[in-house]
């Protein structure tokens, strides 16, 4: 395999440019007879402000994949080109620290960014507006609900400021009334922000709610085998005949790579 090589190069990206381009992007785990290859010349190309879904078998490789598009791991071969964004990445634990305020959590990447203490908590009660949780700058971690502290870290990632934002299943350990308010929430956000977004998710009824485009992974090795454009108008709701229609196709696509697997 080739090196891999990420582009980040400072420039914004035109606006008829891709957001995020993956060309023959592998990443294999150990080396010889025994490692482990988890994706295989993946290719993939997201427009600016589109929601891409990804969903897949459990070990296809999502997470990994979003992953290397942060930076947080490399990828063995293939190009990774964001268009000079820093990616910011959401995971389904909020993994707030619990010594801290709601506000002091938010704070956290702009501190890290070296923003001055009167600026960041701007910032951040800013951002807390969006949520809808300014009334809860002042509370702990555990003072909150679930839904809530999902809404924080929801914040403390937008405080990232990029326009790309990678999750990877952040409403899954979420009730299904939570996880609907929330779609509402992040379709919001995504829509006035223009943001980029990659959306892992197991759940395909979610993946149709709120995505633009799902894309079906193979079963490891992880690569594209099926996309779906979801034309249906926002806003949408999780419990249409629509979004089971459609969802339906995608679980029979994933029954036929989950089979194929297993053979």
């Amino acid at each position: 395999m080739t090196a891999a090589t990420t582009t980040m190069t400072g420039v914004p990206a035109a606006t008829s440019a891709p957001a995020v381009v993956l060309s023959e992007v592998s990443k294999a785990y150990g080396r010889g007879p025994t490692a482990v290859l988890a994706l295989d010349r993946l290719s993939l190309t997201v427009k600016p402000g589109e929601f891409v879904c990804l969903v897949g078998a459990s070990g296809c490789g999502k997470s990994t994949l979003l992953n290397i598009v942060s930076g947080l791991d490399s990828a063995s071969a293939g190009t990774i080109d964001t268009g000079g964004a820093e990616p910011a990445l959401m995971f389904q634990e909020p993994a707030l620290f619990p010594w801290r305020s709601v506000l002091a959590n938010v704070e956290v990447p702009l501190k890290l960014r070296g923003v001055k203490r009167a600026a960041r908590r701007a910032r951040a009660r800013e951002l807390l507006s969006v949520v809808h949780l300014t009334e809860f700058a002042d509370r702990q971690p555990h003072e909150l609900s679930g839904g809530m502290r999902q809404r924080v870290a929801l914040a403390r990632t937008l405080a990232m400021d990029s326009p790309v934002l990678l999750m990877d299943e952040p409403f899954g350990a979420l009730d299904a009334m939570t996880r609907d308010i929330l779609h509402d929430e992040l379709e919001r956000i995504w829509t006035e922000r223009k943001l980029t977004v990659i959306f892992v998710t197991h759940n395909v009824r979610e993946a149709a709610r709120l995505g633009d485009r799902i894309v079906v992974l193979s079963s490891r090795p992880g690569r594209p085998v099926a996309e779906f454009n979801v034309d249906l108008d926002r806003p949408r709701r999780i419990d249409s005949p629509e979004i089971a229609s459609l969802a339906a196709s995608v679980t029979d696509r994933l029954k036929e790579e989950v089979r194929r697997h297993g053979h």
